[in-house]
């Protein structure tokens, strides 16, 4: 099978991505607005792309019409983002937040999450995630001539939280998080980064 993607719509293009491209981390990115309202969102277009200085970057596309969504309107108003790691045990409180609220609705009340005091940025980490970055905003990118264009957003990671009990000998112990990615779009589906194995 050959698919030309140059003469699909939208929303087939971003299906083939999201079942191919697998498992996605999650950047369960929190940002609070200019007049100090709290936004969480879940974007798994998400990547690392340096390690000195720590950079990192995810994509997030644009609402109806192109209008930007709230957490880009924060980051570039503030400069300020943090991505916070998602567990399965917060998996439906991340879904609660990928809702299109409105810019004055509080993500973190509505998914009764805890906001955290960061130590550099602004912005809150949420208490309850193993891993938190804070960022200050890089760059922005554009891509796409759609209505629903898309953002790829690069921070630097300015601090690093991790909680002490994934912490051993001074690493990370990736079998003790039990942190989720996405699959496929159309079901809804997601995977545990639990069922591991070595080469």
């Amino acid at each position: 099978m050959k698919i030309d993607p140059t003469v699909l719509d939208v929303k087939k293009t971003y299906e083939i991505m999201s079942y191919s491209v697998i498992p996605r981390p999650i950047a369960w990115v929190s940002t609070v607005s200019s007049k100090g309202i709290n936004n969480l969102a879940p974007y798994s277009y998400f990547t690392p792309i340096c390690n000195m200085p720590m950079i990192v970057g995810f994509s997030l596309g644009r609402k109806g019409k192109g209008k930007k969504k709230d957490t880009l309107v924060n980051i570039e108003s503030t400069k300020e983002f943090v991505i916070n790691m998602v567990t399965e045990a917060l998996a439906e409180a991340m879904n609660k937040t990928a809702t299109a609220y409105p810019p004055h609705i509080d993500e973190f009340k509505k998914a009764n999450l805890t906001p955290a005091k960061s130590e550099i940025v602004a912005p809150p980490r949420v208490d309850e995630s193993p891993i938190s970055m804070e960022c200050r905003l890089k760059q922005v990118l554009e891509f796409g001539e759609d209505a629903k264009f898309h953002n790829f957003v690069v921070g630097e990671v300015v601090m690093v939280h991790i909680k002490e009990e994934f912490v051993s000998d001074d690493r990370i112990m990736a079998a003790r998080l039990d942190i989720i990615g996405r699959l496929g779009s159309r079901e809804n589906l997601y995977c545990r980064t639990t069922d591991m194995f070595k080469i």
